[in-house]
């Protein structure tokens, strides 16, 4: 399966960092460009400035399209691909757990990830290698470090777009809710600003490790912001409810000693 990832051209610690645990884990990758904030110009950013449910930040938008470039390069490969940010840590069952997803159709998107927040998932599940199964995935709001995307998963994130504007880039396809997603239990991948939250031994710098796309320097929210903000609340409780009917809202389990490498 081919394995893209976003990295900036500055980011050489992070591009270092993959280049030694893909290399560990004998997966080929393609680099894609990621977009800086200076990639951003202003007429841009006040286009997108009201789409999400408060300002987003410039690291944010320049997030969100770097995912989308991704996007676009599934769509025409017509094939799916395993999308990483810079600061993914990989288990070793993500090889087996490629292989056994690549001839997978009807399916949009598989999320690997795990970030001490519970999803809602089916009781009822696929086995995978290595240990691993795959369950339905209907709600999850922990972020965008690595997912396998389809091009028809590619192509329905895009159509958000273009009808409700953009947001976080893990939000965006949280609230993409015409995706047929799964997620891969145990998580086989974290990002490192997880590894103390899962015990799991982390020897890299807070260079690495450290979040560059959020902040709390945020701005403040004027009423346009907190209405939105109170009907998509209201929204995602009600789905919640509903969801509660055919799924089961739980944490993800994680195997530590897959992240032994």
């Amino acid at each position: 399966m081919q394995i893209f990832l976003i990295n900036l051209p500055n980011a050489i610690e992070r591009r270092k960092f993959q280049k030694s645990q893909l290399s560990k884990l004998g997966l080929e990758y393609e680099i894609i460009k990621a977009i800086s904030v200076n990639d951003i110009s202003e007429s841009t950013y006040n286009k997108h400035y009201y789409d999400w449910q408060r300002p987003l930040l410039k690291t944010e938008v320049a997030c969100y399209f770097s995912h989308r470039s991704a996007w676009n390069r599934v769509i025409n490969s017509r094939k799916p691909a395993l999308i990483l940010e810079d600061d993914a840590r990989l288990s070793s069952c993500v090889p087996t757990i490629l292989d056994n997803l690549v001839d997978i159709d009807n399916i949009d998107l598989v999320n690997l990830e795990n970030r001490s927040r519970k999803k809602f998932v089916s009781s009822f599940d696929t086995r995978l290698g290595c240990n691993s199964r795959l369950v339905r995935l209907y709600q999850d709001r922990t972020g965008a470090a690595g997912y396998i995307l389809w091009p028809s998963g590619a192509k329905k994130l895009i159509h958000l777009e273009e009808h409700s504007g953009i947001g976080l880039a893990d939000a965006h396809i949280t609230t993409c809710h015409k995706l047929k997603a799964y997620q891969v239990e145990p998580s086989p991948l974290i990002q490192l600003d997880q590894c103390n939250a899962y015990r799991i031994n982390n020897s890299y710098p807070d260079e690495i490790s450290t979040s560059t796309v959020s902040s709390n320097n945020k701005a403040k929210a004027g009423i346009r912001f907190t209405v939105k903000r109170m009907v998509n609340q209201f929204k995602l409780g009600l789905r919640q409810l509903l969801l509660l009917s055919k799924s089961k809202r739980r944490y993800i389990k994680i195997r530590i000693n897959d992240f032994s490498i």
